[in-house]
């Protein structure tokens, strides 16, 4: 079970075949931030608020036996494409990486059974839930790189 743990919480920071979520997430253009390109509806910003509401819905979930449910789509994207102030873009990432890392600590927290279902759940567990946040966090972080090259704003010495 060690090994398990051990695995999804890597899984939730790895960079083995792509760039790193700190990599991708810093040095971002401010003004490429809340650009939607052709095609999209979105822009990275609200790719990188999606990911940071999401994640912290499913930790909380995780974690708290008395979670409260969001309403799907409202509280989960935010409506303008812009980052609302200069500091934004960072608030997020840093708010992001630090839930990032409250899932780690709660998938490896030995006192914690991975496949428990919760009692406020139907049927989840916390190797489900890491798994869900690891497919969930992979998606929109290939969305947001393939945004970055596309803008030739890739992050420098990567592919």
């Amino acid at each position: 079970m060690e090994e398990l743990r051990t695995l999804l919480a890597r899984a939730l920071c790895w960079a083995d075949a792509h760039v790193s979520a700190e990599d991708l997430l810093q040095g971002y253009p401010a003004e490429l931030q809340g650009a939607v390109l052709p095609g999209q509806e979105r822009s990275a910003y609200q790719l990188l608020e999606h990911l940071r509401i999401a994640q912290q819905d499913i930790l909380d979930f995780s974690r708290n036996p008395n979670y409260k449910a969001r309403n799907w789509p409202t509280d989960y994207w935010p409506g303008n494409p812009a980052p609302p102030s200069s500091d934004a873009w960072k608030q997020s990432v840093h708010s992001y990486l630090f839930d990032r890392e409250e899932m780690v600590l709660l998938i490896q927290d030995e006192s914690r059974d991975l496949f428990e279902p919760f009692a406020h759940g139907d049927g989840q567990t916390l190797a489900r839930q890491a798994v869900l946040l690891i497919d969930h966090n992979a998606y929109h972080l290939g969305q947001i790189a393939l945004f970055r090259k596309i803008q030739n704003q890739y992050p420098a010495g990567k592919k």
